[in-house]
């Protein structure tokens, strides 16, 4: 009875409706905007919101014509002369990068690719008169160089005596897991920028990405990461990435149960972080739906922010009583 009345008392008196509801509404909205105002850095709209991936795309990079390994101190070497099995040294690379063989001496080896050095032991062994012609062959069983090191979600040390392929490497590390991501990225000795190879889900883009790995290459699996749903979404959360499957955002609306009945459809945020920098874009869900605007790919630590209207909320939870309570109140104040 008592909102019957308030509502009857409100009608009697335009300038109370005229004046009052809107001030009413005005403070309601304010407070609904206030708290969906983001407190973090300073942002800035970010209309393209999936730059591909900067993968590496110079072959001599990805293929490159000389991938040996080059011998550094710590080296253990086979020596093999073809045709005198009699002839098969085992020595080390010193500190001072020189390794003491048999018929020829001292000689220095350190900073040698294999192929240089065979030569060179060749060379001393015509000059010392003691084969006519050897055909050299150096095997490298041992050193600190001699490996492939594999780090982040997939992880060990693979030995290396020669080039190996991307996959071998990474299956030899136990291969990647769930929670990796099938962008891997090489850092390479000599090579300034990392190398960025994509393997893709499918075993004929991973073939393409299976590029030659040498000794001293050191493979870094990243995480795929996580999305964070936040706001009016009926489950708030993180939702794990897939490796094999992009994931849009109707996709991860989907995840978390729709949307409520009080959320801004219209004022979506995605923020994403891109580098040291952090952006903010502003999407309409309706219009994704219907097909009106593309549905984005989301990316690793993207999050999705759908603000609720305070006022719809409330109505939504049966606080008409609420909102028609305060008008009464007010009401019966400026009535004394």
């Amino acid at each position: 009875m008592r909102i019957h009345s308030s509502s009857v008392r409100i009608q009697s008196r335009p300038w109370c409706r005229s004046v009052l509801l809107p001030a009413l509404a005005l403070t309601i909205f304010g407070v609904a905007q206030a708290s969906a105002q983001f407190n973090g850095p300073p942002t800035v709209s970010n209309p393209e919101l999936n730059r591909p991936t900067q993968l590496t795309t110079d072959q001599a990079i990805l293929y490159p014509t000389t991938g040996e390994q080059v011998l550094t101190p710590g080296d253990l070497l086979t020596v093999h002369v073809f045709g005198e099995p009699e002839y098969s040294p085992i020595v080390r690379i010193s500190s001072s990068g020189t390794a003491l063989l048999p018929l020829i001496g001292e000689i220095k080896l350190v900073g040698l690719t294999i192929s240089h050095a065979e030569e060179l032991i060749q060379t001393a062994l015509e000059s010392a008169r003691m084969y006519n012609q050897p055909q050299v062959t150096i095997q490298v069983t041992e050193g600190p160089n001699a490996v492939v090191t594999v780090i982040g979600e997939a992880h060990g040390v693979v030995p290396v005596t020669s080039p190996r392929r991307l996959l071998d490497i990474l299956s030899s590390a136990g291969g990647l897991p769930g929670t990796a991501s099938h962008v891997v990225t090489i850092s390479r000795p000599g090579v300034t920028d990392p190398i960025v190879v994509d393997l893709g889900s499918d075993p004929l883009h991973s073939a393409l990405g299976n590029v030659p790995v040498f000794a001293g290459d050191t493979i870094i699996v990243s995480r795929i990461g996580l999305i964070y749903v936040v706001g009016a979404f009926k489950v708030s959360g993180t939702i794990p990435l897939s490796a094999y499957s992009p994931l849009t955002l109707m996709q991860a609306t989907a995840l978390a149960g729709g949307t409520t009945p009080d959320g801004e459809m219209k004022n979506l945020r995605l923020i994403r972080t891109v580098g040291s920098q952090r952006t903010v874009a502003k999407l309409d869900i309706n219009r994704v739906m219907l097909g009106k605007d593309p549905d984005p790919v989301l990316q690793p630590n993207d999050i999705l922010f759908l603000p609720s209207n305070w006022l719809k909320g409330t109505l939504i939870n049966g606080g008409v009583g609420v909102v028609l309570g305060a008008a009464s109140i007010a009401i019966s104040l400026i009535d004394r």
